[in-house]
């Protein structure tokens, strides 16, 4: 199972939707503290929908809790900084997607961090500072999902 993580996420409406993605593909999302809002906030809870009971989600006091739960082999950091495609990864199941706020991205820190395998990047045009996070986890967790023959999902049947 795909594992989002956010760390010290501070939009509501981006972790609502990150909700969504794990609950309708089956990753598992964790959110490390501090975050900037609550789980009673309403944008939070409007961008998730009725997917909350859906989703495996974990808060994790800090990184390093989220380290011992998560017991990962392989972690990689989504940063604007790398210069590795997301597509050039051979994902599998148990890999750990890890994303920065929203305001900043990966501190330096972060992305040091011994857990880290390396560092991938999300192709964009020149010029341009980022991606929304939730779209950015979206167009992660797919594309490792796709690789992965979209395990677990109800695939419509080609004809012809």
């Amino acid at each position: 199972m795909l594992r989002i993580l956010f760390v010290e996420p501070e939009i509501p409406g981006n972790t609502g939707n990150a909700i969504r993605l794990a609950a309708v593909t089956g990753a598992e999302l964790h959110v490390v503290e501090p975050i900037g809002f609550n789980f009673q906030d309403a944008h939070l809870r409007r961008a998730g929908l009725d997917y909350h009971d859906l989703a495996v989600l974990t808060v994790h006091p800090s990184l390093e809790t989220a380290w011992e739960a998560l017991d990962p082999r392989r972690v990689f950091a989504f940063t604007t900084t790398a210069t590795t495609p997301h597509t050039q990864i051979q994902w599998r199941e148990d890999d750990v997607l890890m994303f920065g706020k929203e305001s900043a991205g990966l501190s330096e820190e972060h992305k040091a961090d011994p857990h880290v395998t390396g560092e991938v990047r999300i192709p964009m045009l020149a010029a341009r500072r980022s991606l929304n996070l939730a779209n950015a986890a979206s167009i992660a967790v797919y594309e490792a999902w796709r690789q992965l023959d979209f395990a677990g999902a109800q695939l419509p049947e080609v004809n012809g």
